[in-house]
C-alpha cells in the first residue's frame, strides 16, 4: 500500500514538477526531480559482503549485557511516567537516555525511537500510544551519551573514524540501537515479539542499517531517513551533515566509498522482511530526497508503505496538519504490533 495523503491534500504540483518553496538556499532541495522520478530511483548494489559484515557485527554487539538502570525523573506527562535510562553498549560505551512508560494499563509493546542530529534532549511529550513503552536512546557521542575525543557537532560526529568501517561511528550507533532492544527486553520481557522502531533523519538512517538483521524488532518506521544512496547523495549538494561528508570527500585524498558502502540505508532495505513505513519528502535541503527514495524503493513491495512529506527538515504552510495525519498513520501502524 502506497500512502500519499500529501498529495491528495495540498501538494498536487508534486506530481508534475516537484514542490516549491521560496527560500534562500544556493541549490534546489527538490533536485529537480518529482514524484514519479524519485520513485524510480534503483537503490545500489551492495558490497558482496554486505550481509556478513552487518550480521558479524550484529552479533558481537549481542554477546554485550546492556546492564540497564532505570532512575526516575522529575518529568512528568500527562499519560506517561518518565525515568531516566543508562545501559551498557559495544566497546565500554554507556549510553543515557529515557524511558517512558505508561501512567495506566498494562504494558505488552515496545517501541525504540531514534532522534535526528538536532539531538536528543529530554523528549517532548510523545503520542500516546496504550500499553506501550517508549525508549529514547541517544546515539554515542550525542546528548546524554557525549563521549571524550567525539564531538556532538553533526559535521563532525558524521566524520569520526569514517577511514576505518570497523570502527566509523555510524557503526557504534546501530550497536547502540541493537543493544536498546536488549535493554528494553531485560527490562521488559514481556514486550517480546511485540517491538518496533521508529526513527527520523540521522535515527531513520541508523534504523535502516540496524532492522534487517534484529529480527526481535517486527515494524520499522523511517521519516526523512539519511545515508541513502551514499554514491548517488556525495553528488548533492545540501547542508549540514550530508554536505559534510561531500566536502571532506572533496579536500581529503581518501576514498570514503570504501566505508560508506557498508554504511548504505538503502542498500540494507534490500535485506529488511519486516513491514516498513517510511515518510519521504519531496523537497529537503539537508537529506536529498533522492537518498531518501532509495531507501524506500530498496524495501519489497508487499512490505513497505509510503507516506509522502511535502518538505522535510524545513518549514511549509500546512506542515502542522500533514505531521498531524502522518503520526495517525504512525500510531496505527504501531498499534498492529
Amino acid at each position: 500500500m502506497v500512502i500519499q495523503k500529501s498529495l491528495r491534500n495540498g501538494a498536487p504540483d508534486a506530481v508534475k514538477g516537484g514542490v516549491k518553496f521560496t527560500h534562500s538556499y544556493d541549490f534546489d532541495p527538490t533536485y529537480g526531480m518529482n514524484l514519479e522520478q524519485l520513485l524510480a530511483i534503483a537503490p545500489p548494489e551492495a558490497p558482496s559482503d554486505f550481509a556478513d559484515f552487518w550480521e558479524y557485527r550484529y552479533a558481537e554487539a549481542r554477546s554485550v549485557a546492556p546492564q540497564p538502570v532505570m532512575q526516575v525523573s522529575e518529568r512528568m506527562f500527562k499519560q506517561y511516567a518518565v525515568h531516566e535510562l543508562h545501559y551498557c553498549s559495544t566497546g565500554g560505551v554507556e549510553i543515557g537516555g529515557w524511558l517512558m512508560l505508561p501512567v495506566e494499563g498494562k504494558i505488552s509493546r515496545g517501541l525504540i525511537i531514534g532522534h535526528g542530529y538536532g539531538g536528543c534532549g529530554v523528549p517532548e511529550e510523545p503520542l500516546f500510544m496504550a500499553e506501550t513503552v517508549l525508549l529514547f536512546p541517544c546515539f554515542r557521542g550525542i546528548g546524554r551519551s557525549a563521549m571524550e575525543g567525539v564531538s556532538q557537532d553533526p559535521h563532525f560526529h558524521v566524520l569520526h573514524d569514517i577511514q576505518d568501517k570497523e570502527r566509523y561511528i555510524l557503526g557504534g550507533c546501530v550497536d547502540d540501537l541493537w543493544l536498546a532492544v536488549s535493554a528494553l527486553l531485560e527490562l521488559f520481557p514481556e514486550v517480546t515479539g511485540r517491538v518496533g522502531y521508529a526513527g527520523i533523519s540521522l535515527g531513520g538512517g541508523i534504523g535502516a542499517l540496524a532492522t534487517p538483521w534484529d529480527r526481535r524488532i517486527q515494524r520499522l518506521h523511517l521519516n526523512v531517513p539519511t545515508f541513502g544512496h551514499q554514491s548517488l547523495r556525495l553528488t548533492l549538494h545540501s547542508v549540514g551533515s550530508n554536505e559534510a561528508v561531500r566536502e571532506y570527500v572533496q579536500h581529503h585524498d581518501i576514498n570514503v566509498m570504501e566505508t560508506l558502502a557498508y554504511y548504505d540505508a538503502a542498500s540494507a532495505m534490500r535485506y529488511l522482511h519486516i513491514p516498513a513505513l517510511v515518510a519521504a519528502a519531496l523537497f529537503d535541503p539537508a537529506v536529498p530526497p533522492p537518498g531518501q527514495f532509495a531507501v524506500y524503493n530498496a524495501i519489497a513491495k508487499s512490505q513497505r508503505s509510503l507516506f509522502v512529506l511535502e518538505a522535510g527538515h524545513f518549514a511549509y504552510p500546512g506542515q502542522e496538519q500533514q505531521m498531524r495525519k502522518l503520526n495517525q498513520e504512525v500510531v496505527n501502524f504501531f498499534m498492529a504490533l
